[in-house]
């Protein structure tokens, strides 16, 4: 049912109306179309949402917003929970996360305080707790640094819990070991970073990590084609392809990526290391290095050339060390280019630069 509006005349005090007497009210008015008071009783029925006559009944709004305080139970369990306060759980910490409980030096000269913060101090689980909540912070801050997914960070946290829990890395510094977990949680979700690349984001030296690695690799039975194979010590997440090394051909997109590369000459470097695995050229090399000399050869092969500075500067690899690759693909480059690139002219032998190295 429309409700009325209703002008009310007031007396205008504005200079630009001093003509008029009278001007309309433009504020609105509620009045039942009923009764048609001007001091209507209207009530607000909160249970069923409605605005209605006070005075005959008639419903005159409906689907009206309670903005009340709010008192329901929200609690799993039965009983009266009315608390909605508070920051959301986190299953991570299971029921740890709440560690603001400090107390206070002021006890009056009793020394109950010295006697409280000893017996919380000795807590472990708020020890736990504590150190639980710093490593996965320091997870969050280093993954958010190079923009790496949420799920590569869910899945360190996951795994830096189980460390924690089964005490596996005692000892260890806890950037090692997150450093350890960022590792493997970027093998994990195929967003693959090298060792050295880790190492420049946690400031954690190389051996450090290696060893945490080697531990967690021990324990969870990590290995590059399959997850954890122990029943005792498997971990609650799927680790599959959690080898110690990146292949040259995953670190091939985000290369390409950083020098601005297109897409086919992406796919081109990654069929190029490919056929040099099956052909044994540059065996035994480091994926970087491989990956560094196999897009300084491409992108001279398809004319689309880029220094080996700039590819250095990529993959923090040594300029010596691309064209040291470079040679070995040189070498072998009619066994590693297709010959459909040479008929379609897409790839000339002429565009290799000669001289490799100084």
């Amino acid at each position: 049912m429309t409700a009325i509006v209703a002008p009310y005349p007031v007396m205008s005090t504005s200079p630009v109306a001093k003509s008029q007497d009278f001007i309309p009210d433009l504020n609105v008015r509620l009045i039942c179309p009923e009764c048609k008071d001007p001091v209507p009783n209207i009530v607000e029925q909160y249970s069923s949402g409605d605005l209605v006559c006070g005075s005959c009944g008639m419903v005159l709004g409906d689907r009206i917003i309670d903005t009340r305080s709010e008192w329901r139970t929200f609690a799993n369990e039965e009983g009266d929970d009315p608390s909605r306060v508070g920051a959301a759980s986190d299953p991570l910490m299971d029921g740890m996360e709440q560690l603001d409980t400090v107390i206070s030096f002021q006890d009056g000269g009793s020394g109950l305080a010295r006697e409280l913060q000893r017996a919380s101090a000795k807590t472990q689980a708020f020890k736990d707790g504590k150190t639980m909540m710093e490593g996965f912070k320091k997870i969050s801050q280093f993954c958010d640094s190079i923009s790496l997914p949420k799920v590569i960070s869910d899945t360190a946290k996951q795994l830096y819990k189980r460390v924690e829990e089964d005490r596996i890395l005692k000892g260890k510094r806890m950037d090692a070991i997150v450093a350890a977990c960022i590792f493997i949680a970027c093998r994990q979700g195929h967003v693959p970073r090298t060792f050295r690349e880790i190492c420049n984001i946690t400031k954690v030296n190389k051996k450090a990590l290696g060893q945490c690695y080697k531990a967690m690799e021990a324990y969870f039975r990590l290995n590059v084609s399959g997850g954890a194979t122990s029943s005792t010590n498997r971990v609650d997440i799927h680790l599959a392809g959690s080898g110690s090394k990146a292949s040259a051909e995953e670190l091939i997109p985000r290369f390409c990526n950083h020098l601005g590369l297109p897409v086919s000459l992406e796919r081109s470097c990654v069929q190029i290391i490919v056929n040099a695995r099956e052909q044994g050229v540059n065996a035994g090399r480091s994926p970087i290095s491989i990956a560094g000399g196999a897009i300084y050869f491409t992108t001279h092969l398809l004319g689309q050339a880029k220094h080996a500075r700039d590819i250095s500067r990529v993959v923090n690899v040594s300029e010596s060390t691309i064209k040291l690759v470079y040679k070995g693909f040189v070498a072998a480059k009619e066994k590693l280019v297709p010959k459909e690139w040479l008929d379609d002219g897409k790839a000339k032998w002429d565009r290799l630069p000669i001289e490799t190295s100084k």
